[in-house]
Parts: structure tokens; sequence; C-alpha cells
């Protein structure tokens, strides 16, 4: 039998059905700031329609979302409190184990990954680490664009021994569609990719926020990579 994890939803699509005000440039951090009990029900309801998986609310508690001296100032605490809402709801459930999974996303902006700056993604990292760190089974590096992405996560978690995964998002414009070769939207290809995530020990490697077409082919792809390196990465997708 598969082994298979159901993931979470959307968290921002829940956060404002259930009434919480989201705007930019905030968005869903804006929730943790002025509704944190309804984060907390969004990991509840999430639980409840089956997930075994919830997701730090802390995608959007970086600069590019919350502003430089905010996040120097109240990120640690927001940060803190992402992962005490989703382990509050993890541990409620007496029925099965849930796992939270610690929110690590792109530092320079979501689908930018000409931004990307090596020499001070470790302090933005670092801080969101640190302070997830208690509460979190597992690390999603999530919705990144490029493989530099990737390695800079690996090397900021590597201090607690938690595992690791990794998810791309993946180039799917018009003519990537057609392609048959898959890439990330950095332009390095799904094939470089699962070989440096394989080398970088994770556990599992997901592919996010793209279109099916492309999802698929990744999938296959990363397929062929793992059996040919003999590693034992889990696959996976979602939204």
């Amino acid at each position: 039998m598969l082994n298979l994890k159901i993931l979470d939803g959307g968290m921002s699509r829940e956060l404002l059905r259930l009434g919480a005000e989201l705007k930019q440039p905030e968005w869903s951090a804006l929730a943790l700031m002025n509704s944190p009990a309804i984060v907390r029900q969004v990991h509840e309801e999430f639980i409840a329609a089956g997930a075994d998986v919830v997701t730090t609310n802390s995608y959007a508690l970086v600069p590019f979302h919350i502003g430089e001296a905010r996040f120097k100032t109240d990120g640690p605490r927001l940060i803190a409190l992402s992962g005490e809402l989703a382990r509050a709801a993890a541990d409620a459930c007496k029925d099965r184990k849930i796992l939270v999974a610690g929110s690590l996303p792109p530092i320079f902006g979501s689908y930018e990954p000409q931004n990307f700056d090596p020499t001070r993604v470790q302090d933005y990292l670092s801080v969101l680490v640190e302070n997830l760190a208690p509460h979190v089974d597992v690390w999603l590096g999530e919705t990144l664009s490029l493989i530099a992405e990737a390695e800079a996560v690996a090397t900021a978690i590597a201090v607690t021994g938690k595992p690791l995964w990794i998810s791309f998002t993946l180039a799917d414009d018009a003519t990537e569609l057609n392609d048959p070769v898959p890439k990330l939207r950095s332009g390095e290809t799904v094939e470089a990719a699962a070989r440096r995530v394989v080398a970088l020990g994770a556990e599992a490697l997901l592919f996010n926020c793209s279109k099916p077409e492309v999802m698929l082919r990744a999938v296959e792809t990363a397929s062929r990579v793992i059996a040919a390196e003999k590693a034992t990465l889990q696959i996976g997708v979602y939204a």
C-alpha cells in the first residue's frame, strides 16, 4: 500500500473565508497580528478535513511582506506565534499523529529568483528557524524558484537535526507547457534540482503553485532521478 501523506490546503483562502482581514503587503501575516484565533481555527479545520500535516502561517513573515523594521522588532514574536498555533492545533488531535511543517518561504519574494541574495539570506532564515524550531516536526522550504534557495534552507536548518522537505515552483508559461523538460522558474532543470535535493539529504521533494501539466512531468522526472540515485525521498505536489 502506498504511504500517502495528506497536506493541508491554502491558508490565506481559509483565513478570508473565516473573516480574517488580509491586505497587501502583509497579507497572511496580518492574521497573526490581528486575529490569531482564526489562524488556529484554520489549522484545526484542515485537521478535521483529514490533513496529516499542518503548515505554520509563517510564509509572509519576511521583510518582503512586513518590512525590514517590523521584521527586526516583531518578527521573532510573530514567527514563534505561528509555530505555537500550529503546534497547539496538532497536539489537540488525539486520534492520530499530526505533523507540523515549518514554512520557510523564498526570502526575497515569490517567483523572483533574480532577487536571491546569498550574502543576506541567512540573516533572515536564521530568525525563522530559531523561532519555529521548538514547535515544528519538519522543515518545509516551499515555493522555491531556484536551487540556491533550497541550498540556503538546508544550511539554515542543519543545526536543528529535523527532517527537510523541499518544494519547488515550476516554470509554467505557454512555452514551458509544451516543453518536455520541466524546469524551475529560474530555468534550472527539475533533473538538476532533484539531484541536488538528494545530495542535500532531504526527506521529501515536492512541487507547488504550478500548473498540473508541468507538475506531472516534474514528478515523473524526479521519480527517475530518485530511483537512479537509489534514494528514498517521498514525492508530492500541492496547489
